[in-house]
């Protein structure tokens, strides 16, 4: 009697809830919070604050699962193969990658330091560098390119269960297509990509500090499914393959600069978590934790891509087709049942290898750029699944993957944008600052970073601009090819992301040594509160001498447990 009056009381609830989402748009308003560090009159979220101790689950097996869920899947895997398409070798090919994902690793380690040391987000770390509304610039320019990247993710976990349904009703495959071509999808592609956003959109939700559980499962499953398509091709390939024996087809200059814009559509697919890493190592467990990105992005990504170009070679010689995706090689084994029942359980595990990715570096990255623009409206959970209609559907990305050479300008213009804001993160947190922030300042309009009268440091925009704006029309070009665009300027937009990067450290660098700004080079690391690290001890007091401690200047674990709890 009880339990049913209970039930009574919730469904009366939730159809009250329901009604006032659609009939008062001001429901949606979440409640405001009261910040341990953000003054009374500043509307803040919980999400944002510094990571409590219990939350902090991440440590060294999560960054290399992390990175793992991140780089195992069918965009690294197409790298290699779509670069050998564009005339270079195999070995071209790996060394490619190789250097970009070096180029991937090292900001992302310096940045990461800032989320591992001080448990902050990216949204929040950066307006110690570019001042606290400016930082907004910058948040907003990442949260865009989190939104485009999330859709291209979802639109290949789409042909994962293209692949799985074909597996199952082979039928599926010729179902009749009700779309125009200009749709950028056949009917069945669309049933497909449906399908995944369904089964992607409820573990979009897990929270961050318990994601390690899902990396850990694809991690398991992952390798040697991987592994054993890549033997299997071989061997029916009879140990041969022409893209390690034929010749560049490009030679001199036009070689060489092909090798960079390679490189660069390389870099630029990762280029934002050198950015939003903060976002996932502030869950560290200890400050040390992190530094093991440095050699698994290398690594995973250059032996994934690795296994692309051995796939393809192999299937350039058993098809005469050059088979630039694991998916289009699952296809191949339709014709028999025990063919079809491979075919369904390793296309569901590259399902889940695309969902896991699209949360992990998409998803909750977008998900903490809203929480800090609009924390009226939105948490992380909100953002999540904001994105999920947005960029798995506003943006169309299926038109963005239709081709190997629509792909790779895509990834090669994400690196306009991310390459300078890295460089500052970087400059400002080990080379200005010395690793000394005030995180409770970060959360006040008014405090130290609000830098001169527009809450804007200018040192950071004119390193930014003065960056961005010279690449500009390459990036106008990379969209509508009809656009003239002079040869220097299309040889500076091949190599944008490494122009970016060390040109935003060169000016940033050299704005402060000759106009610092004294007010927020503070002699000591202010937490904000008490912190212990894994071994029980007070965090570290990067860069702030051996003598010198960390000030603690609010007891709040206390308040920052019970606002998470709520």
């Amino acid at each position: 009697m009880l339990d049913g009056l209970r039930l009574r009381e919730r469904g009366q609830a939730a159809r009250h809830k329901a009604t006032m989402r659609v009939t008062k748009p001001s429901s949606w308003k979440l409640p405001k919070q009261t910040s341990s560090f953000a003054p009374p009159d500043v509307w803040t979220n919980a999400d944002m604050d510094p990571v409590p101790v219990e939350k902090r689950t991440w440590g060294t097996s999560t960054f290399l699962t992390y990175w793992f869920s991140d780089l195992v899947t069918v965009s690294t895997w197409s790298s290699g193969s779509a670069i050998i398409t564009l005339g270079l070798t195999a070995t071209d090919a790996v060394l490619i990658t190789l250097v970009a994902a070096i180029c991937n690793a090292i900001p992302t380690v310096l940045n990461g330091a800032i989320g591992a040391n001080l448990h902050i987000p990216f949204p929040i770390a950066s307006r110690a560098s570019f001042g606290y509304w400016f930082s907004y610039f910058a948040v907003i320019s990442r949260g865009i390119l989190a939104m485009f990247w999330f859709g291209v993710q979802t639109a290949n976990g789409g042909m994962c269960v293209t692949s799985i349904l074909k597996a199952l009703w082979p039928s599926f495959a010729t179902l009749p297509n009700h779309l125009p071509a200009s749709a950028g999808l056949t009917t069945a592609g669309m049933i497909s990509y449906f399908l995944y956003w369904l089964l992607q959109f409820p573990l979009l939700l897990i929270p961050t500090h318990r994601l390690q559980y899902l990396f850990w499962v694809k991690t398991v499953l992952m390798p040697p499914m991987a592994i054993g398509m890549v033997i299997w091709v071989a061997v029916k390939a009879g140990g041969n393959g022409q893209f390690f024996s034929r010749p560049s087809q490009v030679h001199g200059a036009e070689r060489a600069w092909l090798w960079l814009s390679s490189m660069t559509s390389i870099t630029g697919g990762y280029s934002t978590l050198a950015v939003n890493i903060p976002d996932f190592s502030r869950f560290s467990k200890s400050s040390h934790a992190q530094y093991w990105q440095a050699p698994a992005i290398p690594f995973f990504k250059t032996m994934v891509a690795l296994m692309g170009i051995v796939s393809a070679s192999a299937a350039q010689e058993i098809w005469g087709v050059t088979y630039w995706t694991p998916l289009q090689i699952i296809d191949t084994w339709l014709d028999t049942s025990g063919g079809r029942t491979a075919a369904f359980f390793c296309a569901s595990i590259w399902l889940l290898g695309q969902i896991s990715v699209n949360i992990s570096a998409n998803a909750v990255s977008f998900a903490n750029d809203i929480t800090t623009l609009a924390p009226k409206w939105f948490n992380v959970r909100r953002g999540t699944i904001f994105v999920s209609f947005i960029g798995g559907w506003a943006l169309c990305p299926w038109i963005i993957v239709v081709s190997g050479k629509a792909f790779m300008n895509f990834m090669s213009a994400y690196a306009i944008f991310m390459a300078p804001m890295a460089g500052i993160l970087f400059t400002d947190y080990w080379l200005i600052k010395g690793r000394k922030y005030d995180v409770p300042a970060l959360y006040d309009p008014r405090g130290i970073y609000r830098y001169e009268k527009w809450g804007t440091n200018w040192r950071a925009v004119l390193a930014t601009f003065a960056t961005i704006v010279p690449v500009l029309p390459g990036l106008a070009n990379k969209v509508n090819p009809n656009i003239p665009l002079d040869s220097g300027l299309e040889n500076l937009f091949t190599f944008n992301w490494l122009y970016g990067f060390l040109l935003s450290i060169f000016l940033y660098y050299v704005a402060n040594l000759i106009f610092p700004h004294k007010e927020s080079l503070i002699p000591k690391v202010v937490t904000g509160f008490e912190i212990l690290d894994g071994e029980g001890t007070d965090v570290e007091s990067q860069g702030t001498g051996d003598n010198e401690m960390t000030e603690n200047k609010l007891p709040a674990e206390a308040q920052i447990k019970e606002r998470s709890a709520n």
